[in-house]
């Protein structure tokens, strides 16, 4: 570098808009107003028309920087039709940005039916980089992040949820999934029960919030953690780590296949600790409580 300076950006564009109509996704804040780019604060100035998940939501933003561009809805219940009428802007020479309430538009959010649409008119479909919510609770997890899989929602059905979680056990990457502050402790009941209470897992909640929180440890920890609550408040991504080590052996069922007294009796002797702690950690493998493991324990004697 040149006199402290920083090296010059020779790629980076000098305007923010491209000549000619476009689609611009871009990324808006997930909690703190400040996490938006000069970028996005520009092309949201010079667009003719905000296309918003919440217009309500995104005019708090665009007040917020005395922003006076129109803005019009697009959500899940008129993206169809809104669709087609945003294309036609576009191709009558209009310039858009789409943003949903919070984060990168398209992610678990209204946004795919006219990325698509305007794609296939040819119409130039411009990101926006911005804030994610499980990007942000990835990095800052603890957990593996060299392979990882997000899946958006979790089903609420807790048939088609378990189903999805069954499908994770023996995951070698780490899992992200956004979940509702209502179902969480029903949740990871259903993790401790399919993946073990030993498996490790994050619950991100509020991230860059006022009252962000980062609960990390093994699932049957955080369980016992959030139960103790009155209730749980917030926006929630939970994280599931990769099946590894002893984690995976339980997943294919090395472990599950082993009695109760059998395991126990394994602890016992490659970790020289007393049947209490043994028993222990035998529950928390099994998702079972520990009274359950025990009586196992004495039908056996």
């Amino acid at each position: 570098m040149d006199g402290g300076r920083l090296p010059a950006m020779k790629d980076a564009p000098h305007v923010a808009l491209a000549p000619g109509p476009a689609l611009y996704l871009v990324g808006t804040p997930i909690g703190n107003l400040a996490d938006i780019t000069l970028r996005g604060l520009r092309v949201l100035k010079e667009v003719d028309v905000i296309a918003c998940e919440d217009t309500r939501q995104t005019q708090k933003l665009l007040n917020h920087y005395a922003i006076l561009t129109r803005t019009t809805s697009y959500h899940e219940h008129n993206e169809m039709t809104k669709s087609a009428e945003l294309v036609k802007q576009m191709q009558e020479g209009a310039s858009v940005a789409l943003v949903t309430d919070a984060g990168m538009p398209g992610i678990s959010d209204p946004g795919y039916r006219l990325i698509a649409l305007a794609i296939r008119h040819r119409v130039p479909v411009v990101p926006v980089p911005g804030a994610s919510a499980f990007l942000a609770a990835l990095v800052a997890s603890g957990l593996a992040t060299d392979s990882f899989r997000f899946s958006g929602f979790l089903p609420a059905k807790r048939g088609e949820r378990r189903a999805a979680l069954e499908a994770v056990k023996n995951s070698p990457r780490t899992q992200v999934f956004y979940e509702a502050p209502h179902r969480i402790v029903e949740t990871l009941t259903d993790v401790v029960v399919l993946l073990g209470a030993a498996r490790h897992v994050v619950v991100a909640r509020e991230v860059t919030k006022l009252h962000e929180e980062f609960l990390r440890g093994r699932a049957g920890e955080v369980l016992e953690n959030l139960k103790a609550r009155e209730s749980v408040k917030g926006e929630i991504t939970l994280l599931i780590g990769k099946a590894e080590d002893e984690d995976a052996r339980v997943a294919t069922g090395t472990l599950a296949r082993q009695s109760v007294p059998q395991r126990v009796a394994q602890i016992m002797a490659e970790e020289k600790v007393d049947e209490k702690i043994a028993l222990k950690k035998v529950a928390k493998e099994r998702g079972v409580s520990k009274s359950e493991a025990y009586r196992e324990l004495q039908r056996s004697k």
